[in-house]
């Protein structure tokens, strides 16, 4: 199955057991001003998970939900993080049959072709300073489960991800590991959650890519690790306590929460460590291939980074974001930028951002239909961005190429901003692209003189006044 396929597969397999499918939400959230973008597919629906509300669909839900997370912008590049993905979310609101959550995943990923051969699994180990057990019923649960499709699963405790990078997985294959890893909640780990909140253990699931992948400079393998060879496909967050000024208390009715990113499971359905190579991002590598005449294998940094970038600005223009200087459009425009000096990278003088605007709405315009109804319009805003950029970069460039073997300073970079408009973090890109020697402390000597700049504008204003 391509990524199309496994969405619809997904929202079919359970609507069939009794979800009922909602509508994806917007991007940018009116209602939530803790962050610029949607960023996981439980954040719309936290008001439900809080039980502040009912949702007017039921207690089962399930859906596939566009997020972004602009924090993640300078991963891009690498083979799998994106700026841009969908998670497709399952939801059990007031009750928690957690068997009955593992066997659907572990069914839903065979019908669409991922080896359980390959699938690792986390569980919480347990907090007895909290009085919090081990999650037995997950761990159970995933022991079981997996039994009956013929895969021996041991029970290992890990502990934390430090003693899986001295110790590894010692033959396991559900493995536990404390609150760092396997405990949610808004404030993240068990110290950090907010008095009031419903919190819980979770368990996370990993596709193993092979030992070929694995960087040994991290350690041993194991899934916890920074070495590469696992990556999270599915994580079930299973929300059976609330805190309290007093501890953590059982809730009367625990919620399940799944989320699972859709292009990491449709790269496991093809055995690919790449989830540039899913049918939703692969389009606009082969379109990058053919206006460039480069080839993606022999240099893909510039070609993810365009295909992630564009993507995500096309999402971010269909949802009613703007380029600007400010939040939301910032983002946008440095999304358009990045790009912009990536598809230099690859010889692309002339536009293309709108004609990749157009293969985006064709690999995702049966779901979301809005995209080939404003292709023209959000071909138009990202072109405009673009031309705009290009006179800025070509500048820009040309002055960076002027300090070629000497140590860019925090000053150097602050001109290149100030003077041609090229942006911090693109120069510093570059730079670090080009191996060229940067200050260790560039950031603090750029910061030094904007404000000096600040004050002479303040100045300016005072004397006019």
């Amino acid at each position: 199955m391509n990524a199309q396929e496994i969405r619809s597969a997904y929202l079919e397999f359970f609507a069939s057991r009794g979800h009922a499918v909602i509508e994806r939400a917007p991007l940018v959230l009116r209602e939530d001003p803790t962050t610029l973008f949607t960023g996981a597919g439980m954040q719309p629906l936290m008001p439900y998970l809080l039980g502040v509300r009912e949702h007017d669909a039921g207690p089962l839900l399930v859906d596939s939900q566009p997020c972004v997370r602009a924090q993640d912008i300078d991963e891009v590049g690498d083979r799998r993080h994106t700026t841009f993905f969908e998670m497709l979310g399952n939801w059990s609101l007031g009750s928690a049959d957690v068997e009955q959550q593992v066997r659907w995943f572990v069914e839903f990923l065979a019908h669409v072709g991922v080896d359980l051969e390959r699938l690792y699994v986390t569980c919480f180990r347990g907090a007895p300073e909290h009085g919090i057990p081990r999650d037995d019923d997950a761990a159970r649960a995933w022991v079981t489960v997996l039994a009956e499709h013929g895969i021996a699963a041991p029970l290992v405790d890990v502990g934390s991800r430090a003693d899986g990078d001295r110790d590894g997985m010692r033959g396991g294959r559900v493995l536990l590991y404390d609150a760092e890893e396997n405990w949610w909640s808004r404030g993240g780990g068990l110290d950090g959650t907010p008095v009031g909140d419903p919190c819980g253990p979770d368990s996370e699931v990993f596709y193993d890519l092979g030992p070929e992948h694995h960087d040994p400079s991290t350690g041993a393998p194991h899934p916890a690790s920074e070495g590469g060879q696992f990556v999270e496909i599915g994580n079930q967050v299973f929300m059976r306590y609330r805190r309290t000024s007093e501890g953590f208390v059982l809730l009367d009715e625990p919620s399940i929460d799944f989320g699972g990113g859709l292009e990491r499971i449709a790269a496991a359905a093809l055995a690919t460590p790449d989830v540039f190579d899913v049918s939703l991002l692969r389009p606009l590598v082969d379109r990058l291939e053919t206006l460039s005449g480069r080839v993606y294998e022999d240099d893909p940094r510039p070609f993810r980074v365009i295909a992630d970038h564009v993507r995500a600005a096309t999402f971010l223009a269909a949802d009613g974001v703007r380029p600007g200087n400010k939040a939301h459009g910032y983002v946008l425009r440095r999304l358009v930028r990045r790009a912009v000096v990536h598809a230099l990278h690859l010889g692309l003088d002339d536009r293309f951002a709108d004609e990749l605007v157009s293969v985006v709405a064709e690999a995702y315009g049966d779901t979301y239909p809005g995209l080939i109804a404003q292709r023209e319009e959000l071909g138009t805003v990202l072109r405009d961005e673009e031309s705009r950029f290009r006179r800025t970069v070509h500048r820009g460039l040309r002055e960076l190429e002027k300090l070629q073997g000497a140590t860019v300073t925090g000053g150097d970079l602050f001109v290149l901003a100030d003077t041609w408009g090229f942006p911090v973090e693109l120069s510093v890109d570059e730079v670090r692209r080009r191996d060229m020697a940067l200050a260790t402390d560039w950031q603090e000597e750029y910061a030094l003189h904007r404000e000096r700049q600040r004050a002479r504008s303040r100045a300016a204003a005072t004397s006019r006044e």
